[in-house]
């Protein structure tokens, strides 16, 4: 029969597609987990230590979801 290979085809299909996003999440996950650098902007020089400590946080806890 013609259709006889066809219910596994969906299977390997879907297999694939499966597969591709987990790929592509992992990926996405791994590049969105950079650390926040040591050294902050030029516009943070005349901040308070307190808002820096804050805004690094923020930023971390944005960055980890």
């Amino acid at each position: 029969m013609i259709y006889g290979s066809i219910p596994m085809m969906i299977f390997i299909l879907a297999s694939g597609y499966l597969f591709t996003v987990y790929l592509l999440l992992a990926l996405a996950k791994r590049t969105g987990t950079k650390t926040v650098p040591t050294s902050f902007p030029s516009s943070a020089k005349g901040k308070h230590k307190q808002e820096i400590s804050v805004r690094t946080k923020v930023t971390q806890a944005v960055n980890s979801q």
